[in-house]
C-alpha cells in the first residue's frame, strides 16, 4: 500500500483538527515546532513525515530531507504511542525502532496523549451537538460491548484450555495406559489361541 496525496491530506487535516484547535496544547506543540518526524510502517511502501510548526503540522508522503527522528513500527503499535509510559518497553521489545532524537518521539507521544479525541466535538459542526453526542455515545457503548465480549471469550478460552490441560493425562499415565493396552492385547491373543485349539478338537 502507498500513500496517495488524498490520504496524506486527510491525515494532515485530522491531525491539525486534533492537535492545533485546543489552545491548552500550545506549550506541548511549541516543543515540536521546527522539528520533523518520519514514521515508517511495515505495512506501507513509503514513510510518512510530519513537519511541525507553530500553526500546523504538514504531512508529506515523499520528503527528500533527512528528518530529525525516524520511527519504524507496525500499524498495530501506533495506538500505543499515545502512552508515554510504554515507549521504553516498546523499544526494548523491538516493536518500536527509533533513529535520531528520541526526545522528539516522547514529545509527540505527550502531545497525542494530551489531545482530546472526542468524536462528538468533530461531528458537531456538520450534524449538530445533540446528534453528534448521540452518535458518539452509541459508538462508545458499541466499542465497550465489543471489548467486553472479546474479554469474555478470552477468559472462556483460557478457562477451557486450563480445564483441558488438567483433564489431559500426563506422560506416566499415557505410558501406563499403553502398557495396559499391550497386556490386554496379549491376553486377547492367548484367549483366541485357546479357542482355536478347542475348536480343532
Amino acid at each position: 500500500m502507498t500513500l496517495t496525496p488524498l490520504l496524506t491530506a486527510s491525515l494532515e487535516t485530522a491531525l491539525n483538527q486534533i492537535l492545533y484547535r485546543d489552545r491548552g496544547l500550545k506549550a506541548a506543540r511549541q516543543r515540536l515546532s521546527g522539528k520533523s518526524l518520519a514514521i515508517e510502517l511495515a505495512e506501507l511502501k513509503q514513510s510518512v513525515t510530519f513537519i511541525f510548526s507553530d500553526r500546523q503540522v504538514d504531512v508529506i508522503g515523499d520528503w527528500a530531507d533527512k528528518p530529525d527522528c525516524t520511527v519504524k513500527t507496525r500499524l498495530a503499535t501506533l495506538p500505543k504511542l499515545r502512552d508515554r509510559q510504554q515507549l521504553t518497553a516498546l523499544i526494548r521489545s523491538g516493536e518500536l525502532e527509533v533513529e535520531g532524537d528520541l526526545q522528539l518521539v516522547q514529545q509527540f507521544s505527550a502531545l497525542m496523549d494530551l489531545a482530546e479525541l472526542d468524536p462528538a466535538e468533530y461531528l458537531a459542526p456538520w450534524i449538530g451537538d445533540i446528534a453528534a453526542q448521540g452518535i458518539s455515545q452509541f459508538a462508545r457503548r458499541g466499542f465497550q460491548a465489543v471489548r467486553r465480549d472479546v474479554q469474555r471469550k478470552q477468559s472462556y478460552l483460557a478457562q477451557t484450555l486450563t480445564e483441558e490441560w488438567r483433564v489431559a493425562p500426563g506422560a506416566l499415565e499415557l505410558a501406563w495406559f499403553a502398557e495396559e493396552v499391550d497386556a490386554l492385547s496379549a491376553s486377547f491373543e492367548a484367549l483366541e489361541a485357546r479357542l482355536r485349539k478347542r475348536e480343532a478338537k
